[in-house]
């Protein structure tokens, strides 16, 4: 029973991870544009 529900909800905890992950990512790279975007108008 135990090895049966280990099989479901470890991929099912990995993927979820990984989603969450690529979130994070996206909204760091955006921050980043903004950012030099920022800087880029400053220096202008």
């Amino acid at each position: 029973m135990m090895n049966r529900l280990t099989r479901f909800l470890l991929p099912l905890l990995v993927a979820s991870a990984l989603l969450s992950g690529c979130n994070t990512f996206r909204g760091f790279g955006e921050d980043v544009q903004h950012l030099g975007g920022a800087i880029q108008r400053a220096t202008n």
